[in-house]
């Protein structure tokens, strides 16, 4: 497997159970979203647009990822959570190797700023980002557990020690609300979806 089939094999609805555990205050905290994964063709502007971002030559890319998600948080406090957010991923291969590469970032998982990550996909066909930033660095693993179960643990460091370490289940859902293959239906569903609950992230997606 690539990574681009890993994509693809992403793209549709999830309902993610997350457990995030915060190091520094020996707490664990519960969470659920739903998250929206449509992969991206290569020539997407979207795409195009991220690696001229980046400074990165589009014709490198072998495509991307749009990823929308919405949830909730144990430690969400009424009327004062504005959690909203989507990102956008672009692919850039090693030209020796399609299982490793950059990975470009619209935002980044621990900070939300625009980002270029590394990725690889190791023996089990598990997917492994590596992004580090200024102040912190962070490290996910996906990996399917059948095709419609996915797998996520998460750890963030920062100041020289872990901060927060994540693991999610996310399965894969029907609902009435489709990733669409066009940029326009897409917003338009996204629109609906989002007016349903609030978004949440503190992990990027």
């Amino acid at each position: 497997m690539d990574v681009m089939e890993f994509f693809q094999l992403s793209a549709g609805n999830w309902r993610s159970q997350r457990v995030t555990h915060h190091l520094a205050f020996k707490r664990s905290e519960t969470g659920e979203s739903d998250i929206q994964v449509e992969a991206l063709a290569s020539d997407h502007p979207e795409v195009i647009e991220l690696c001229q971002y980046h400074q990165i030559d589009p014709s490198l890319s072998v495509g991307g990822s749009r990823v929308c998600w919405l949830g909730t948080m144990a430690w969400d406090r009424e009327n004062d959570e504005n959690h909203q957010g989507k990102t956008i991923f672009a692919i850039v291969p090693d030209a020796d190797n399609p299982r490793q590469g950059k990975l470009l970032r619209e935002r980044g998982y621990a900070e939300i700023v625009p980002v270029v990550g590394l990725f690889h996909i190791d023996d089990e066909d598990g997917l492994v980002l590596t992004t580090e930033y200024e102040t912190m660095s962070s490290i996910e693993r996906f990996w399917f557990a059948s095709p419609n179960l996915r797998l996520r643990t998460s750890t963030v460091k920062r100041f020289g020690g872990f901060s927060t370490a994540s693991f999610c289940s996310e399965t894969r859902t029907e609902t009435s609300v489709e990733v669409s293959s066009t940029e326009e239906a897409t917003a338009s569903q996204a629109q609906d979806t989002l007016e349903v609950r609030q978004f949440y992230s503190v992990l990027g997606w």
